[in-house]
Order: structure tokens, then C-alpha cells, then sequence
């Protein structure tokens, strides 16, 4: 049996004790913040609650692997439900597309309803990741990698030159298919000419596995893993934050702590930035957090208008709103993300979209990327794309350091709860069972 410790009481930090301490490790978990989850979190002001974070989540097997390896399996303890749409896009020119999630067909008759033949183009272009995705989930995504010693096919794929700006623009003469293709990671604020083409098969999962949201906000999943830290006797350690890896004889042998004192340990899993630990920070210099949006929560009242579960209005700001979160009877509580050049306040960039809420404001809550990063001690979105390069710069599930792991948005395979939770199952097989 192992002395493990965790840094980082995120989704990543939580599902990687989980599944450790299920295997038989004595579990110490550290977390900086006085509450576990991070970013998969909530908010609440005024009786208003939103979350935090992510509102919704591909790949629904992934947490239920996590939750079948860990203890009780997902259904006994929250609710997963699809959602029938993905997200509503809406261009600048007036029109619109809502895409369904989970069904090759919905999607075909929703694009081919922006425009005549527009529904063939997306589905091939989604049907050209199928071979992406088998190949990277067997050599890269599910299994700990070795960049040293990648088979043939996986290699050819993460080490490709092309991006996946050339390739949307040679696949999609509209520029709103272009727009919808692009979106998840220009939300996530990277360049499409930085991200790797074969990342776009992001389409693919939800297409093929659709989207997946917990009644009342995603933050009920933290919390439910938060409760399993006890169910599996993980000692949990909040308002405590790591200050590096302490190295000797070419190992990792504890953690020190911020005003002193040391956790002993066998392994050390980092699931933080982990530029935040000099024993780490040294191998990822040449790395980028990936900045979050700027942030806005509201509280509203009155009659509202009836949006979907997430609303892209394109534009320069592109904003993204989110009307799911808890709130009052005869209220809404609603999220928007500002992406782009926000020169007015949000709310009258919102208006000019024809989504003008003004007069139903009851409570409002801003944050800026930077509060958001100091208050979750780093960016929730893990690595910013910088080239076919960024893969191999990313830790995880090992790392130089012998006896530490990482997880989490900034190790292997990347930021997005389900990598994020690839990513601890990844350092469960590299670390072992008991």
C-alpha cells in the first residue's frame, strides 16, 4: 500500500483519489480552497445558484467508469440525463442551427434545414474523425502513453502538421459551418490555427455520444465525489495549499506545505497547473494556461425568453448563455461567457443579439479571467493549444519526476471533463493497485 497524496481538490484531483483509494493506497488529498470541486462547483448569491464551470458533458462512460471503479456506480447516486440539443448557434447574417446531440440523422436534418445540402457536409465531416477517434482511444486516450515508443498509427496523428483552421476552411465553403465546427475551442480561448485538426473530433462525440447534463447543475457531481473522499477514507485536507514536490535521493518522497510541514509520500499525483510546483514547473516552461471568458452571472425575473441549454450568439464578442441554472419561484438564473473584443457591458452586447434582459435583473455577479484564475488557483481549461508541439508538452499520467503523476485539464490528454477524467483513470493504471 502506497502513501499517496493528491494536490488538487478539482474533478480531476477527486477522481484520481477516488479510484486510487479504491485500489487499496492510503489517500491524502490537498486542496487550497476551503471547499472541494473547483471549477466543478457552484455559485450562489441572493438564492440564486450557478454552476461554476462546465454545465454539461460528453462522453457520459467516463463518469460512469469512474463511479463503478471508485465504490457505488453513478445511478445510485445522481441523476445523468441527454440533452436533445447541444447548443443553438446563432450567426450574424439572422439565421440559426440548433445541434442535436447523439444522432447522426438529427444532425443531418438540422443543417440541411440552415440550408439545402449543408446537412451532408457536417456529417461527413463528423464521419472523417471515426478513424481518429478509435485510434487515439486505444493508443493515447485510454491507455498511459509513452511519447518515446507511440505505435505507428497514433504517432501519424499527433505528431500531423495540419491544424484545424485549413482544414474547416477547405472543408466548409459556409463560414457558419466553419463557426459551429470551431466553437468549443475558441470558447475555450485558443487559435484554431494552434489546434491540431485531428482535435476537432470533439463533433464526433457528440455526435455519436451526445451531451449529458446532472438536473439542478453539474455541481452535484463534485459534491457526490466529495462525499466519496469519505466513503473511500481519503483524508482530505482543505484551506491547505501545496507548495512543491520535495525531491531526494531522485524521487519524490512528500509534499511541502505552505507554512511549513511536509506529507510524506510514495506518489504524488499533481492535478493543479503545475507551474504552481517548482519540482514540476521547470518541465512545462514552455507551456500556456488557456485564459477563461469573462463571466457573468444573473439573476433574473419576469417572463424570459425560452433558450435552449446553451445559446451561441457569433459575433465580435461571441457570447455564450446559459439559462440553467436554480433560482426562486418566478426567477431564472442565468450564465453568460464573453469571448472576443467586449468593449460595452455585457448585458448591452446581449441586447444587440435581440436577448435584451436588462429590465429583469434582480442580482448580477461579474468575474473577469483573472479572479477567475486566482480564485480557482489556475485556468479550469488546462493547456492552450501552441501546435502539434503542446501534446508532448503536457504531463501525465507520468512525469519527469520519478513517483509523480499528474492529472487534471493541464496533463494528458487535456482540459474538458471527459479527458479530465481520462486523465485519472490514466494515472490509476500507471500508478497501480495496492
Amino acid at each position: 500500500m502506497a502513501r499517496v497524496v493528491v494536490v488538487g481538490g478539482g474533478f480531476g484531483g477527486l477522481a484520481s483519489a477516488a479510484r486510487l483509494a479504491k485500489t487499496g493506497h492510503d489517500v491524502t488529498l490537498v486542496e487550497q480552497s476551503a471547499t472541494l470541486g473547483g471549477a466543478l462547483s457552484s455559485v450562489t448569491l441572493d438564492g440564486f445558484t450557478w454552476d461554476a464551470g462546465p454545465t454539461w458533458t460528453a462522453l457520459p462512460a467516463v463518469v460512469r467508469d469512474l463511479f463503478r471503479k471508485s465504490g457505488r456506480p453513478l445511478e445510485r447516486e445522481l441523476d445523468l440525463v441527454p440533452l436533445e440539443v447541444v447548443r443553438e448557434h446563432r450567426f450574424e447574417d439572422g439565421t440559426s442551427v440548433a445541434v442535436p446531440g447523439g444522432s447522426r440523422a438529427a444532425q443531418l436534418a438540422a443543417f440541411d434545414a440552415l440550408s439545402p445540402g449543408l446537412g451532408q457536409q457536417w456529417v461527413d465531416h463528423v464521419a472523417s474523425y471515426a478513424d481518429d477517434w478509435e485510434v487515439l482511444r486505444r493508443g493515447y486516450l485510454e491507455v498511459p502513453w509513452q511519447p518515446d515508443a507511440l505505435p505507428r498509427d497514433v504517432a501519424a496523428r499527433l505528431d500531423s502538421r495540419e491544424v484545424l483552421h485549413k482544414r474547416l476552411r477547405r472543408t466548409f465553403r459556409d463560414e457558419r459551418l466553419r463557426l459551429v465546427a470551431g466553437h468549443p475551442f475558441l470558447a475555450d480561448g485558443h487559435d484554431l490555427r494552434n489546434v491540431p485538426a485531428w482535435a476537432g473530433l470533439t463533433a464526433y462525440l457528440e455526435q455519436r455520444f451526445g451531451a449529458w447534463t446532472v438536473p439542478g447543475g453539474m455541481a452535484q457531481l463534485g459534491t457526490v465525489l466529495g462525499e466519496r473522499m469519505t466513503t473511500r477514507r481519503v483524508t482530505v485536507l482543505t484551506s491547505t495549499q501545496a507548495r512543491d514536490v520535495v525531491v531526494r535521493g531522485g524521487r519524490a518522497v512528500a509534499v511541502a506545505l505552505e507554512g511549513g510541514g511536509e506529507l510524506d509520500a510514495d506518489v504524488v499525483v499533481c492535478a493543479i497547473d503545475p507551474r504552481r510546483l517548482p519540482a514540476l514547473a521547470v518541465h512545462v516552461a514552455r507551456t500556456m494556461p488557456a485564459i477563461p471568458p469573462v463571466v457573468c452571472h444573473l439573476g433574473l425575473s419576469g417572463e424570459l425568453p425560452d433558450l435552449p441549454h446553451e445559446l451561441v450568439l457569433h459575433g465580435n464578442p461571441t457570447l455564450v448563455v446559459r439559462p440553467g441554472g436554480t433560482a426562486p419561484d418566478g426567477h431564472s438564473a442565468w450564465t453568460i461567457h464573453g469571448r472576443g473584443h467586449l468593449a460595452e457591458d455585457i448585458l448591452r452586447a446581449l441586447a444587440r443579439h435581440q436577448v435584451d434582459v436588462r429590465a429583469h435583473v434582480v442580482t448580477r455577479l461579474d468575474r473577469s479571467p483573472r479572479e477567475l484564475v486566482e480564485q480557482w488557483g489556475g485556468s479550469p481549461l488546462g493547456v492552450l493549444w501552441q501546435g502539434r508541439a503542446t501534446v508532448r508538452r503536457r504531463l501525465g499520467p507520468t512525469t519527469p519526476v520519478p513517483g509523480v503523476y499528474a492529472a487534471g485539464a493541464h496533463a494528458t490528454p487535456g482540459g474538458g471533463l471527459p479527458f479530465v477524467g481520462l486523465s485519472a483513470a490514466l494515472v490509476a493504471q500507471a500508478v497501480g493497485p495496492a
